[in-house]
């Protein structure tokens, strides 16, 4: 599984990398997490605000921090 963390690096795309993390480290998933900071990469998933979560290709959330427990029912199949 492919996680990508997009923003700026701002305290909330911080604190979304760490739910994310700490959401794939408590489930036992194999995925690995990067965190993208480049405008343009961003802007090319189709995304306008961060912090954004992409899992697999796909937009998941948009514009907000997402709870660790939502983060979980992402990835968990």
């Amino acid at each position: 599984m492919d996680i990508k963390v997009l923003g700026p690096g701002c305290p909330k795309c911080q604190q979304t990398e760490k739910h994310v993390k700490e959401a794939v480290a408590e489930t036992g998933v194999d995925a690995t997490v990067e965190k993208v900071t480049d405008v343009m990469e961003i802007a090319g998933y189709g995304v306008f605000g961060t912090p954004s979560v992409v899992i697999d290709g796909e937009v998941k959330s948009v514009g907000k921090i997402p709870s660790k427990e939502e983060i979980k029912t992402w990835i968990e199949k």
